[in-house]
């Protein structure tokens, strides 16, 4: 049985997250841990504020602080509650030390991170990829699924291709983990910047791997400059599922460098699939 990991800010619980997390639990069957990172230095208001406009700060904080743990209780009974009534097998954990420290610890014991793009575990609001998103994504011990703030049922696959290891394993991945959405059409999507391009040159091996694990294939070929051209295919696109190798910690694809999911995130509101290839 596989095991997937789900991150909620229980300040600020994601539907979204919870949306997703029951589709893709019912249909692999997967056991779901939702991890509430409870960071015991993060709020939902700034003690600074409090500190310099209350008349009795002590107390304002005591009294907001009772109100953040209510919300956080809330959230676990929602996320309880959600996946009883779907049939899946959950537990929970409740970090309570540094979030983002937790978090990469946990994922050293998970199959695939199911997260929201807009997570920041902090006060303040932030563009997409939030500090956070990529401080995890740095440092995370298995995949990723990054998620859109918005749900959308999921109606077909793009994989992004350009011939490198890391474009490939995370098409392996995902086929390993999330095999029950090999029914959905399938794209692979690749971009020729030169005419002496040689990384497509595993073409042919590329598409047998292909048809051994996915039953509905298609292949389109562009010639541009990869980064916009990725953006404004994906971007033409509904109810998509994006895979792709990114943040490596090793040799990075030339194509999917860190760069690439950060503009995705920003651009498109679709599900990156993000695997390293260590």
């Amino acid at each position: 049985m596989k095991k997937f990991i789900s991150v909620f800010d229980g300040l600020r619980m994601s539907q979204s997250t919870l949306d997703y997390t029951i589709q893709l639990a019912k249909s692999t069957g997967a056991h779901v841990t939702g991890v509430f990172l409870d960071d015991l230095l993060y709020r939902s208001y700034s003690v600074y504020d409090v500190l310099t406009t209350s008349s009795q700060p002590e107390i304002t904080i005591k009294k907001m602080d009772e109100k953040d743990k209510e919300k956080r209780d809330n959230a676990v009974k929602q996320f309880k509650w959600a996946c009883a009534s779907a049939g899946i097998l959950f537990s929970v954990h409740r970090d309570v030390c540094i979030a983002v420290q937790e978090l990469k610890h946990e994922t050293m014991f998970a199959d695939l991170v199911i997260i929201n793009k807009s997570e920041s575990f902090s006060f303040y609001e932030e563009k997409y990829p939030t500090r956070f998103i990529k401080d995890v994504l740095t440092g995370v011990q298995c995949p990723v699924l990054i998620l859109p703030t918005e749900f959308k049922q999921i109606d077909n696959i793009v994989l992004l291709y350009d011939g490198a290891p890391s474009s490939v394993y995370a098409t392996k991945m995902f086929s390993y983990l999330l095999g029950n959405l090999e029914t959905l059409p399938i794209e692979v999507f690749s971009v020729k910047e030169t005419k002496n391009n040689t990384l497509l040159s595993s073409d042919t091996l590329m598409r047998e791997f292909m048809h051994r694990h996915f039953s509905t294939v298609t292949y389109t070929l562009v010639t541009g400059q990869a980064e916009e051209e990725i953006a404004n295919h994906l971007c033409q696109k509904k109810n998509t599922l994006v895979v792709l190798g990114a943040y490596n910690r090793g040799e990075v694809s030339r194509w999917f460098k860190p760069s690439m999911a950060d503009i995705l995130m920003d651009k498109i509101e679709s599900p990156l699939f993000i695997a390293h290839n260590k």
